[in-house]
């Protein structure tokens, strides 16, 4: 499984660049690519909500769960 960041589509909708962004959230823009390129391994509260309010949304806006090779094959329960 793995958990996608879809910050790339929402900066585009809104016209802003990643050092824009960076700065508005108050963090750097390597960490801004650790979290878009899928390298990140946890993301703080306090960083997520900082990032939903410059870019207007909720949490589920930007996160999204893609499934490994050959989980639908699995057998749920």
């Amino acid at each position: 499984m793995a958990i996608v960041v879809d910050i790339d589509r929402r900066l585009a909708e809104l016209g802003m660049s990643v050092g824009e962004f960076a700065e508005a959230v108050g963090i750097t823009p390597a960490n801004i690519a650790v979290l878009k390129n899928g390298r990140a391994k946890a993301v703080r509260f306090s960083t997520l909500d900082a990032i939903c309010r410059v870019l207007d949304c909720q949490p589920g806006d930007l996160l999204r769960r893609v499934p490994d090779d050959g989980e639908a094959a699995r057998p749920s329960g």
